[in-house]
């Protein structure tokens, strides 16, 4: 089922992604406050963002490039990139060519093979759903992981070490993999 086919994505990162994070809340920086849009970052942008809006901030960005990084090489180019987590984070997370984005709008779900939709927080996705938000139906598949395959979506963690640790990363990166390779029609 789709949803939200006319609502604007809002968020950094690249607008034709075709990976995207969404979380509940924004920097708490004036420039991101009223965005419209999605606008990628310049270099340095992360860490500023760190550096004004605290160690949640850098959590999220660091869990983002993790988690990008670990991602099968075979299915996803964004390991190809850099020499590290790190260096990707630095050089190429979300910025004009990178093909991800981390959005703050909910999800606009287009049923497209190519989109991995990711959100970070079983709270913020329960509140999607509560909202009407989000109109998909959800196999939870423990307390902390849930899928629509059709709309090419996962439920996650929030993108923090104690609640994304690398194994649960790990876990989320095979999971991607699966829902890329698996056929939409299925």
């Amino acid at each position: 089922m789709m949803n939200n086919t006319n609502m604007q994505n809002i968020g950094l990162g690249c607008s034709e992604f075709t990976f995207a994070v969404y979380l509940a809340n924004t920097p708490k920086m004036p420039e991101y406050q009223n965005l419209s849009y999605v606008t990628s970052v310049a270099k340095g942008e992360i860490d500023k963002i760190g550096l004004e809006c605290g160690n949640g901030w850098r959590k999220v960005f660091n869990v983002y490039a993790k988690l990008l990084y670990a991602l099968n090489p075979n299915d996803f180019s964004f390991s190809r990139s850099a020499s590290s987590w790190q260096a990707y984070r630095d050089c190429f997370l979300l910025q004009t060519k990178s093909e991800n984005a981390l959005l703050f709008s909910a999800p606009k779900l287009d049923v497209n093979p190519q989109k991995i939709h990711i959100i970070a927080g079983k709270t913020y996705a329960k509140h999607l759903l509560a909202t009407g938000e989000l109109k998909v139906d959800l196999t939870w598949l423990d307390d902390e992981f849930a899928i629509n395959i059709a709309s090419r979506l996962i439920v996650c963690p929030y993108f923090d070490y104690r609640q994304l640790s690398n194994i649960k990363i790990e876990r989320l990166s095979v999971m991607i993999s699966q829902m890329k390779k698996t056929n939409i029609s299925e």
